[in-house]
């Protein structure tokens, strides 16, 4: 394995996890305080997307030539999409 997918590797093992829970949170909170559901799911698919993309575009110096970078990269942006597209028709 060369050192440009390890860095992915231990970036994907080490911050989507944490990510996850953030998002997480903001969705529970989302809908205790009894947001609709289909606005609490779209919000929370744009803010995920969004962070996971930031985190990606952090790590790009690093790994840019990787094709799951691309990959993945490709899908944080298509959750933000698909996150508007549920805000603008479900809600």
């Amino acid at each position: 394995m060369d050192e440009e997918t390890k860095v992915l590797r231990d970036y994907l093992m080490f911050t989507v996890p944490h990510v996850t829970v953030l998002a997480g949170a903001i969705l529970g909170i989302l809908m205790i305080i009894g947001v609709p559901v289909n606005v609490a799911l779209g919000i929370f698919a744009i803010v995920y997307g969004l962070m996971l993309t930031v985190l990606g575009l952090v790590i790009r110096p690093h790994v840019s030539g990787i094709l799951l970078y691309r990959l993945s990269m490709a899908f944080f942006v298509g959750l933000v999409v698909v996150g508007a597209v549920i805000l603008l028709y479900g809600g």
